[in-house]
């Protein structure tokens, strides 16, 4: 009989020997990297989990209660319910889809114009690119402030310019105003076309910066091609620009498009939502009901009731951005899809034709001159080449091109130009409208009036304070959680990613609410921590989302290098990866300095008290009624946008660095 020898008992607290190549269950469940990717992404997910999440929970329970007093009081879906009969919410969605429509059309339009004028200059193009980033770059209570002043009715300069060169008569004359001067924050007819060009206005460097990037993208090898065949400038660009541009544009309308939709400082800063609601947006209204008349469940309703149209373009936005990421190539469109396009064209026509009649026929006359003075351009330079006429039809191109960026330039540089020389001009000068382009004297006059009869200092200082601290927070945690994202192997690794993008587009109108809720049970309102806290919400996400997409374009040889010389994942994250990074950190920094230095939602609705508010806030606060000091606001305006701009110009390379290897590839 053969004995059986028992195995060898495992040493005293050890475990089995594993066989080579064997792994324990956690990590084939959890994947490789499951410890320093929980350490990694632990910040970030709590900081989302409470900032936006619980939140949103929160508005959830909040839309089901109603306020009696010091108490709330379970009431259901009535909340819901009553905004089937509520005129002022209806309004306020058609204005929201109104306003999101023609302001995206416009900044397609425009910002395209001036990305193909921009890509085919040889010379000047960063200097050019620079300045037509600059309303971009400029805080909204700047645009908001410089536009309001140039609009007002009678002491505005647009319509002094427009009445002195006999304009304005003419414009009453095609039925383009009811009056002259027009009035055109006041007017119901004229506010809220007025508002979507300030929008456009803002808005286009944006597209022009994003379609760039695109240009530069598309294979020059397709253009020669098409030229070698005979086609046409139009030619080649409906069937090698538009199709090479089709992503980048439908990314780029969709994030914008959420932006636009949950607009809220730029409207209550020019119009506050009037002449009576003809500019009230829905996030308006729920600020109303929410703060102003304190039924925080009847404002949560209004916001998500909205909830479901920004999923729609969240997950339109994910899909896009997921089949980019995964390199996927495009099916080939059928007939069905093809015909889509142009239905919903149809379709948001006809919406828009019903639901502002005024604004349409207005915008089809300014897009169909456009359109024709681009196809007669088009037409005369493909005579000229056809002619054989190079030298005559490269004169030709770069004389057009040369007033349409000229043209481009003064709409965009005119109301920067007017705060710089207003902020210079004395009280009578402002007044009278002497020397109204160029101030005789100049004079430091409401730059000593600011600081001595405004806590502008203070508020300087805060925003400092604040901005700050929030780039830091947000630069830390996106970069842990950012390379987590991009290297480390894990299980979940897409949800989360998805969760950030997702937290990134969420508005801030769906959070302020709670938010607004949490920090009075906190006592933390009327405090900068309430900022510095609920700042995250914005520049958290984004910077992870950016940060991600930049790790992973860097080589990772140069990383599984360092580790082969006996490098930590940790050590190689601190040596290797974060040094080659400085110009995805260095644009992190910037766009999330800028969002906390610009924002004006939360700090507005949670900063009450002078002594902290901030810049953004602190100006709107000067204008009292009708009583609008534009010297000292033009002043303001100055010493808010000039660190901006500074911040901008010296890290453009890195901004443009960063955007391209992270909002691209990632």
């Amino acid at each position: 009989m053969t004995s059986v020898r028992p195995a060898p008992a495992p040493a005293s607290g050890g475990s089995p020997r594993r066989k080579p190549g064997a792994r324990p269950a956690t990590r084939r469940r959890l994947g490789r990297d499951w410890r320093l990717a929980a350490l990694f992404l632990a910040p970030t997910a709590v900081l989302v989990g409470v900032l936006v999440l619980v939140p949103i929970g929160w508005a959830v329970v909040t839309s089901t209660t109603e306020r009696h007093g010091q108490h709330s009081v379970f009431v259901g879906l009535a909340n819901y319910l009553a905004l089937t009969d509520d005129e002022q919410f209806h309004t306020g969605v058609v204005n929201s889809f109104v306003f999101t429509a023609y302001a995206e059309v416009f900044k397609v339009v425009l910002g395209l114009a001036a990305a193909l004028l921009l890509h085919h200059r040889r010379r000047g193009r960063a200097v050019l690119a620079g300045l037509l980033l600059l309303p971009w770059v400029v805080p909204t209570v700047v645009t908001a402030f410089s536009w309001r002043s140039l609009l007002d009715p009678i002491f505005g300069s647009v319509n002094l310019l427009l009445t002195e060169s006999g304009i304005g008569p003419l414009l009453v004359d095609a039925h383009l105003v009811d009056s002259w001067p027009a009035g055109w924050l006041s007017e119901a007819s004229l506010a809220m076309p007025s508002v979507i060009m300030v929008n456009v206005w803002k808005g286009v460097p944006f597209f022009t910066v994003a379609f760039l990037a695109g240009l530069k993208a598309i294979p020059t090898d397709l253009y020669e091609a098409a030229t070698v065949d005979g086609a046409s400038a139009w030619r080649r660009f409906a069937h090698v620009t538009l199709p090479g541009l089709r992503h980048v544009i439908t990314v780029t309308v969709t994030l914008s498009s959420i932006w636009t939709f949950n607009n809220f400082d730029l409207i209550w800063l020019l119009t506050q939502g009037g002449p009576g609601d003809a500019t009230a947006p829905y996030v308006l209204v729920a600020y109303s009901k929410a703060i102003l008349q304190l039924q925080y469940g009847a404002g949560a309703a209004v916001t998500l009731v909205m909830l479901p149209v920004i999923g729609v373009l969240v997950y339109v936005l994910v899909r896009l951005l997921r089949r980019d990421a995964d390199s996927a190539p495009a099916r080939p469109a059928g007939p069905v899809r093809r015909a889509l396009p142009w239905a919903a064209a149809v379709l948001v026509t006809g919406a828009l034709a019903w639901a502002s009649p005024h604004i349409l026929w207005k915008a089809a006359l300014v897009l169909g001159v456009v359109g024709l003075v681009a196809v007669a351009v088009g037409r005369v330079l493909s005579a000229l080449q056809s002619w054989g006429r190079r030298r005559t039809s490269a004169l030709m191109s770069g004389l057009a091109s040369g007033i349409a960026l000229a043209a481009l330039l003064v709409f965009v540089l005119a109301p920067l130009y007017w705060i710089v020389v207003t902020a210079f001009k004395s009280d009578g000068q402002i007044v009278v409208h002497e020397h109204d382009l160029w101030p005789t004297p100049w004079t430091l006059q409401q730059f000593t009036d600011l600081f001595t009869t405004k806590p502008f200092g203070r508020w300087y200082l805060n925003t400092v304070l604040v901005s700050t601290a929030s780039t830091v927070v947000a630069l830390v945690c996106a970069a842990l959680a950012g390379y987590a994202l991009a290297r480390l192997r894990f299980r979940g690794a897409q949800g989360f990613t998805v969760t950030v993008l997702v937290t990134y587009v969420m508005p801030g109108a769906l959070l302020f609410i709670p938010l607004y809720q949490l920090l009075i049970g906190a006592r933390l309102t009327d405090s900068l921590w309430s900022l510095v806290v609920t700042y995250p919400t914005f520049t958290l996400p984004f910077a992870t989302w950016l940060l991600a997409g930049y790790f992973a374009s860097i080589p990772i040889e140069l990383e599984e290098a360092a580790l082969v010389d006996g490098c930590t994942r940790l050590q190689a994250f601190g040596r290797v990866v974060l040094p080659l990074a400085k110009p995805g950190l260095l644009a992190v920094a910037l766009f999330t300095l800028t969002n906390a230095w610009n924002e004006f939602l939360f700090a507005f609705v949670f900063i009450t008290k002078d002594e902290y508010k901030t810049l953004p806030v602190g100006m709107q606060s000067m204008i009292t009624g009708d009583v609008v000091p534009q010297g000292q606001l033009a002043a303001a305006s100055l010493l808010v946008s000039i660190p901006v701009v500074i911040m901008y110009a010296f890290g453009q390379r890195f901004l443009t660095e960063g955007l391209t290897a992270g909002a691209v590839k990632g």
